[in-house]
């Protein structure tokens, strides 16, 4: 079983040392993944975790337009359709996972 404690502050350093998606896992694991969790399953989550922040990177650097130092307007409306598609997802994560405050 993780340490919560030992997990938030793992968390933090790996931000701070340029390792944001393995911060990102560390949160994840924390907020979703049950202490008592099996390694198959953290392994699997973990797996699934960085797969999607690799598909996100990788696709952001195929849809960009090359060439300039600046963002364009058509890279700044990909960005704020991602930032859309991610919150929507961020909304009703948190309606399904959110624990019911007050009593019955």
């Amino acid at each position: 079983m993780a340490d919560r404690s030992y997990l938030e502050r793992l968390s933090k350093e790996l931000a701070e040392a340029g390792k944001l998606i393995e911060a990102g896992w560390i949160g994840y694991r924390i907020a979703v993944v049950p202490p008592d969790a099996p390694l198959v399953q953290l392994e699997e989550c973990k797996l699934a975790f960085f797969a999607g922040a690799q598909h996100l990177f990788s696709s952001l650097m195929t849809v960009f337009d090359p060439g300039g130092e600046e963002p364009t307007e058509p890279d700044m409306r990909k960005i704020d359709l991602i930032d859309k598609e991610l919150r929507r997802f961020a909304e009703q994560w948190e309606l399904q996972f959110s624990k019911a405050k007050g009593s019955a």
